[in-house]
């Protein structure tokens, strides 16, 4: 077998997605894992430090917090704090991160798996505090920065899980702009005779 093979990342990727979903993530071993995918366990390794890698790991994030970050830098300094996030959502190519299917697997083991939920929960923090700091650094003050990081985050991790249910031909500009549009009515509606606009 030769030492490197192109794809054999995304071969493993696959061969633990399948795996997790025949026989459950606990279940599964590195040497099953490596096995499916044609590689040796010490280039699983190489790869990824354990089974819980191949979820997590950069090459197959399910956020791209670095990139929308750099987008909430370059965003029209006319926008407010929830708007720059919704702005650089909309914009970021989310098909560059891979093939859909994979994300649905993904997704689906990990929903399956709390402990893996969890430390999905922790990334989504994270990609929070780094939202709330991207738009300190744009000037916004901390209450304003955190509470549009707080529903951006939210709306972004709506709008993802959205776009995995979506068609393929379904792009994440269009429902970001179908959750910015239904908010916007939500918000607009008669609150104790006082209006919320967004």
């Amino acid at each position: 077998m030769p030492r490197w093979e192109p794809g054999s990342t995304e071969r493993m990727q696959r061969a633990a997605l399948e795996l997790f979903a025949e026989q459950g993530f606990e279940k599964t071993t590195v040497n099953e894992i490596a096995a499916r995918a044609g590689v040796t366990r010490r280039t699983f390794f190489r790869h990824f430090s354990d089974k819980r890698e191949v979820l997590f790991s950069a090459s197959v994030t399910d956020f791209p917090e670095t990139a929308l970050v750099e987008g909430i830098a370059r965003a029209d300094g006319s926008l407010m704090p929830l708007q720059m996030i919704m702005s650089a959502s909309a914009a970021y190519d989310w098909d560059t991160l891979g093939p859909r299917d994979l994300h649905r697997q993904r997704h689906a083991v990990i929903a399956a798996n709390p402990e893996l939920m969890e430390r999905q929960l922790i990334k989504y923090e994270a990609s929070r505090v780094a939202f709330a700091e991207a738009l300190l650094r744009r000037g916004f003050d901390a209450d304003a920065a955190n509470l549009a990081a707080d529903v951006g985050g939210a709306l972004v991790r709506s709008a993802y899980e959205r776009w995995l249910d979506a068609g393929d031909d379904t792009t994440m500009a269009q429902i970001i702009e179908d959750i910015v549009a239904t908010l916007r009515t939500a918000l607009a509606a008669d609150v104790g005779g006082r209006f919320l606009v967004f």
